[in-house]
């Protein structure tokens, strides 16, 4: 393990350790907001996905949202927010290694902050939008124009928090009881051959492989052996043990070029 994997490493353990033990102070109420945001904007692009139209996003001081929506499949848009919120906490957190990677999920963030306020916000969520928004923005500048490393520093913490909430949130809302409301009843109510808690632990178990994932990706991203390599070159490489020989691709699109032009030809 290198300086930057080891650095990584005990930072990923503090943040873990003030979530575990602020999780539920006023102290990560703000993240606690934008992890319901991230949640209620996950239904919405599952909704986008499935050819659905968002009518409203909304999310409410007591932690909780709502999303409003027409058509679109329910199968793919009900759990798209729990799993949602865990896919953005994996993301943030596998993008925070290096510059370029944690400015591209950070300016990502501020782009769907001011997209979701188009579609009938409420107070609450005009505010803890913009403040992100402005906030990450701060961020952003401070690591091009001031002094870096600080926006991996803010990114590894939007992940590793959004993530371990979404795991959370999930055990109490559907594991732990079931709500006539929640979104794995809601699940259970269009495909029956799951129960509602049975359908939050696969949520659950989904989310944690997800958060580990992200920290995976992360620390090879950070190994020696990529270095001197792009981060998609990275992860397709001898990193990570995976062959990726691009000639074989590169022929194999001529051939079929060829092949094309010989129907037309004829």
């Amino acid at each position: 393990m290198n300086d930057s994997q080891l650095a990584f490493s005990l930072l990923y353990i503090g943040y873990l350790a003030i979530t575990l033990l602020f999780h539920n102070t006023v102290v990560l109420y703000p993240f606690r907001l934008l992890t319901t945001f991230l949640h209620e904007i996950s239904h919405a692009l599952a909704c986008w996905l499935t050819c659905g139209q968002v009518v409203a996003i909304k999310v409410f001081e007591n932690e909780g949202g709502v999303t409003e929506y027409v058509g679109g499949c329910r199968l793919a848009i009900i759990p798209a927010g729990y799993v949602g919120a865990a896919v953005w906490g994996s993301l943030f957190v596998m993008l925070s290694g290096g510059q370029k990677t944690a400015t591209g999920a950070a300016a990502s963030l501020i782009l769907i902050l001011l997209m979701a306020l188009c579609f009938d916000p409420n107070r609450t969520m005009v505010k803890i939008n913009l403040f992100y928004a402005v906030l990450t923005s701060i961020f952003i500048y401070l690591e091009w124009m001031v002094f870096s490393p600080i926006l991996n520093y803010v990114v590894l913490f939007y992940g590793e928090f959004v993530g371990v909430h979404a795991i959370f949130d999930v055990y109490s809302d559907t594991v732990k009881r079931t709500v006539s409301r929640s979104d794995a009843y809601a699940c259970y109510e269009q495909c029956r051959c799951c129960m509602p808690r049975c359908v939050g632990l696969q949520w659950a178990i989904l989310n944690i492989v997800l958060q580990i994932l992200g920290v995976w990706i992360a620390l090879v991203q950070m190994s020696d052996n990529c270095e001197n390599k792009g981060w998609w070159e990275c992860l397709t490489g001898d990193a990570v043990g995976w062959e990726f020989n691009t000639d074989k691709i590169w022929r194999w699109e001529e051939e079929s070029m060829h092949q094309i032009q010989d129907l037309f030809n004829d």
